[in-house]
Formats: structure tokens, sequence, C-alpha cells
């Protein structure tokens, strides 16, 4: 659990996850704070959806023909997930919503089918299902303790820049793990 080849994919995916899941939670929050009601910020949500769905097998096909390595696709769907939570905190109204539901959403789904083809690759064959158990709980990890940042720091301050702390805290997971793959 601690080679580099294992955890920097896994970090990877609890950032993920940390951001599509504080995404789905405080979309809601978001529109409610400027006025919108259940409907709109439900699409909200469902397009974030969307989103992920339609980039997971663009961002797949684009890792096996080479024309994305794991390095360049994780550093631009993690920041695409920042720049989501960046407009959610400063851009105002449907716009805000919109955007932030749509850079999330599309990074979160670049980030998934790099890290478990990167933990599928450089696993034992032999310890391939005991490899991937291993980094989905990070990727629970990730589930819960994405929305507990958010909460922590609105909590303490505003909404904003509970938002704003998710946004700085992402790009991190690029950089965390020693011995980053130059896959």
């Amino acid at each position: 659990m601690v080679r580099p080849e294992f955890l920097s994919p896994t970090v990877v995916l609890a950032a993920s996850t940390a951001a599509l899941s504080a995404g789905v939670g405080f979309l809601p929050v978001l529109g409610a704070a400027s006025g919108m009601n259940a409907f709109v910020t439900g699409a909200g949500v469902s397009i974030l959806s969307a989103c992920a769905v339609l980039a997971q097998p663009w961002a797949g096909r684009a890792l096996d023909s080479k024309r994305l390595s794991y390095r360049a696709g994780s550093a631009a769907g993690l920041l695409l997930c920042a720049a989501g939570f960046i407009a959610a905190a400063t851009i105002p109204g449907l716009a805000g919503l919109l955007a932030c539901a749509i850079a999330i959403g599309s990074g979160a789904g670049v980030l998934t089918p790099l890290g478990f083809a990167l933990l599928a690759a450089s696993a034992p064959a032999e310890r391939l299902g005991e490899t991937l158990g291993a980094a989905e709980v990070g990727r629970e990890l990730g589930d819960a303790g994405g929305p507990l940042l958010v909460v922590a720091i609105s909590a303490a301050s505003t909404l904003s820049l509970g938002l704003l702390g998710a946004a700085m805290a992402l790009p991190a997971a690029v950089i965390a793990p020693a011995g980053f793959s130059s896959r």
C-alpha cells in the first residue's frame, strides 16, 4: 500500500471522488443560497454526473492510444475539478452552478479511468483484486472526506471559502505521493 505505483493513482482517485461527492452535496446548497429551486439544482447535479459519464470513455481511449499520459491527464482532471470549485465560489447564480457542474464532472470523469488503468497495469497479477479493493477504500475515504473538508471550512467561515478550500486541496493530489509515476 505504500508503493508509489499504488499510492499515486489511489490518492488521485480519492481526490476525484472527493470532488465528485462535494460537488453533488454542495451544488444544491449553492443553488438554494442563490434562490434556485430543487429542480434547477437537481438538474445541475445531473449535468455533473452526465459530464463524468461522457468523459470516462474518452479519457480511457486517449490513454490507450497514448494521446494522453497518466501524469498529464491526472493534472488536467484535478485542475478541472479545482476550477469547478473556484467557479462555484466566484461566479454567482446559475452560471456558477453550471460551470461548477461541468468542470467537476469532466475532471472526475477523466481521472477515474486513468487511475484504475494505472493500478491494473502496475499490480502483480496475483494481487489485482487486492490492489483494486484497497484502492476502492481510498476512493471511499475521498467520498467521505471531500464534503467534510468543505463543511469544516464553511462552518468556520463561508460556503465560498469552503469551496475555495476544496479547490486548493485538489492539485496537491498530483504532487503528494512520493515517486509519482511517469506513465
